[in-house]
């Protein structure tokens, strides 16, 4: 339970949520005078909308999704997306009703803290972070997962030092700066992808140069559900829940847009209209997607199928599956190239959110104080470089199959993200315990997100389910170690960590 004297706190900063511009521009004014510079508040409402917006957009959907498809099949896909879509929502919503009651610049960890047990604030602050910078290898990774499409002779450690050392620099910029380059980043991603979902509905309507009509003809042959390790029934049920541990990672970085939130200059109007994009990219990006993707490629063709193999490259995603069994033969390369500057631009995300979270654990005492050190931009440089020595995880490509390793980067943040949102949602339930304590009802906060609380029991449980099973490989067909160990990794060292405070 929160401690007695941080939720007495709340009624002082309930008082203060109609606080306008001028009293934020005074606050950040104040804070700039102060011997230890902080975190500035740079990002305009336009950045952390688009960040919003784009902030989701990984490599979970460009080339992970060709692996989900095969697996599973196009209905299998479509209803664990919904499932995990309406999750990642309610952990928003859970989420945006403690930032906009009372805005902090320490992210997820700093709430965390401050109304449930300082040992909880510290595991969800590190395993924010390892999170992050796992994502980091594995979307360096992904970089030459791309770049294979046109040269398989380079050895992938040369794309990842030369796209590692780009997004480092990117991050000593300053966070105006920063903000700029990923709003254009963001907007091209958008433009990419909504450009490509209309082409796979155009395409399923017949618009290829083949002029096929194609329609929901794959949801009967091959069928709407694949069967994934096994045969019948089970085979089919295996195959769904493929897609549902797909997803959650496909999800995870939905909510990174709260990492901006201290950031931001106007977090009272950014917040929720930040929370309310969540659900517009999910219906449009998400389940749109999926929609068209199965209308337009079948789960048994061979270039999907080399999803699940080791030597993995961005040819099996899906979205380039579909442009090239149209008999479209200029696109792809294109999208592509595209796909390209989607992958760097999730790795310089990565290392901005990881370095964040590392700040905030710094400015709770939870780490070396060093990191809590800011230059005159407001980076924290210190927390930056930390979070860019995980590039070298990268290099484990050199020696392995980039694909094996892709897959072992994506156990093991799915399950570290996954944990993320039961920490979201055991914080908001602990504030909102504090607030009914302080005689403040549901009515009286600034902000309530739709269904709460309730919607955040439910997906509670079944984040525990996707957790506690995630690792269903491992058992199939003979135990694997590695399946094993890369999948419960993250819960032994967030246990850890609880453990590591409390001693």
């Amino acid at each position: 339970m929160a401690q007695k004297d941080e939720i007495a706190g709340l009624e002082s900063t309930h008082a203060n949520t109609e606080m306008d511009t001028k009293e934020d521009e005074t606050l950040k004014g104040t804070m700039e005078e102060q011997a230890q510079p902080e975190l500035k508040r740079g990002f305009k409402n336009r950045h952390v909308n688009m960040f919003a917006i784009a902030g989701s957009i990984g490599t979970g959907l460009i080339i992970g999704s060709g692996e989900a498809l095969a697996s599973g099949g196009p209905g299998s896909i479509l209803i664990a997306y919904i499932v995990m879509g309406m999750c990642v929502y309610t952990v928003m919503t859970a989420f945006a009703e403690m930032a906009i009651f009372a805005p902090m610049n320490k992210g997820f960890s700093g709430y965390a803290t401050r109304f449930v047990d300082p040992a909880l604030g510290f595991a969800t602050g590190w395993n924010y972070f390892f999170k992050y910078s796992v994502l980091l290898a594995n979307n360096l990774t992904a970089t030459g997962l791309v770049i294979r499409y046109w040269r398989e002779d380079i050895n992938v450690g040369v794309w990842i030092a030369v796209f590692g050392v780009f997004v480092v620099a990117l991050n000593f910029l300053p966070v105006e700066k920063f903000g700029e380059t990923e709003f254009v980043m963001a907007i091209v991603k958008i433009i990419v992808l909504v450009g490509l979902i209309l082409c796979c509905f155009i395409i399923s309507l017949g618009g290829s140069p083949s002029e096929e009509r194609i329609g929901f003809r794959y949801w009967n042959d091959p069928g709407a559900f694949a069967p994934y390790l096994a045969e019948g029934d089970l085979g089919r049920f295996v195959g769904f829940w493929s897609c549902i541990v797909q997803s959650a990672f496909m999800f995870m970085g939905c909510e990174v847009v709260g990492i901006t939130y201290g950031e931001a200059k106007n977090p009272r109007k950014a917040i929720p209209r930040a929370v309310q994009q969540t659900i517009m990219r999910i219906a449009v990006f998400y389940i749109g997607g999926v929609i068209v993707l199965g209308t337009t490629v079948p789960y048994t063709n061979d270039l999907l199928l080399s999803a699940n193999s080791q030597e993995t490259s961005a040819s099996a995603s899906p979205f380039v599956v579909a442009l090239k069994l149209a008999g479209i033969e200029t696109l792809p390369a294109i999208v592509n190239a595209c796909f390209l500057m989607f992958t760097v631009s999730f790795a310089n995300s990565d290392i901005y959110i990881a370095s964040r979270t590392l700040y905030g654990l710094a400015r709770d005492k939870q780490a070396p104080a060093i990191f809590a050190k800011t230059n005159r931009w407001g980076v924290p440089v210190y927390a930056v470089i930390a979070a860019s020595l995980f590039c070298c995880l990268a290099f484990l490509n050199v020696s392995t199959a980039s694909g094996k390793v892709f897959g072992y980067f994506v156990s093991l943040s799915t399950v570290l993200g996954l944990i993320n949102w039961l920490n979201i949602i055991l914080t908001c339930y602990c504030f909102q315990q504090g607030v009914k304590a302080q005689g403040i009802a549901r009515a009286g906060l600034p902000w309530r997100g739709p269904l709460q609380p309730y919607a955040a029991y439910v997906t509670f449980f079944v984040t525990v389910v996707v957790i506690l099973f995630s690792g269903y490989e491992a058992f199939i067909g003979g135990f694997k170690v590695d399946k094993f160990i890369t999948s419960y990794l993250g819960v032994v060292l967030y246990l850890f960590n609880i453990l590591v405070f409390k001693a």
